[in-house]
């Protein structure tokens, strides 16, 4: 039988062109447009592979790792991406992933990524994996960064609000009140020392919860 595979980008042509090239090899069983579908399709599918892209609306590629390694440990992540930036992969890795693509890389990159995962290895893309990432599969230690710091639901507030979204918006998509969707974000602030949403939108930015 072949490996079960999930597929999330927020780019339709994207996800439809991966199950093409997957499809001979695995099965690929849902495709998504944000993490938090994906993470849903995780529960209803339980497959061994989770393609992630970094940028996803709701909650970006980063945070569904984190959040797949917590109800998940055993299923294989890997990211296809086009961020190249050292602070990406550092973070990817951190999160749990197997892999690390680079979208504009040749297809045989992911299709070599998914394999080594389910063999219980690391694959990074050629050129990435030069420019220092080495030491992160080494364990190596960093700095923990202000963002680092904040809970998991202050993330999600944090980039459903950068993302522009209403407090009755982000609510129906946390299962908050609007309440306590404001609530969230006057703590954030506070704790962040910011004054408005252009601000936090920066913040958001500058740490990679959302592209900028």
């Amino acid at each position: 039988m072949k490996p079960k595979v999930v597929l999330a980008d927020d780019h339709t042509i994207v996800t439809e062109g991966l199950k093409a090239l997957l499809q001979p090899e695995f099965q690929v069983v849902a495709t998504v447009d944000n993490g938090r579908a994906a993470i849903r399709a995780l529960r209803d599918f339980s497959p061994a592979v989770v393609v992630l892209d970094i940028s996803m609306p709701q909650l970006n590629g980063i945070d569904t790792a984190r959040e797949i390694r917590k109800f998940a440990p055993k299923v294989k992540i890997v990211f296809l991406t086009m961020h190249n930036e050292l602070a990406y992969v550092q973070e990817a890795f951190e999160a749990g992933a197997s892999g690390y693509v680079i979208k504009h890389s040749a297809s045989i990159d992911l299709l070599l990524a998914i394999r080594r995962a389910l063999l219980g290895r690391t694959y990074i893309t050629p050129g990435v994996a030069d420019n220092g990432v080495g030491a992160v599969l080494r364990g190596s230690r960093r700095t923990r960064k202000p963002s680092a710091q904040l809970t998991p639901r202050q993330r999600d507030v944090l980039q459903l609000v950068a993302e522009g979204r209403s407090a009755k918006e982000a609510g129906a998509i946390l299962n908050l009140s609007p309440r306590t969707v404001e609530f969230h974000k006057y703590r954030l602030m506070q704790q962040l020392n910011l004054r408005t949403s252009a601000q936090l939108t920066q913040y958001a930015i500058k740490h990679r919860i959302i592209a900028g």
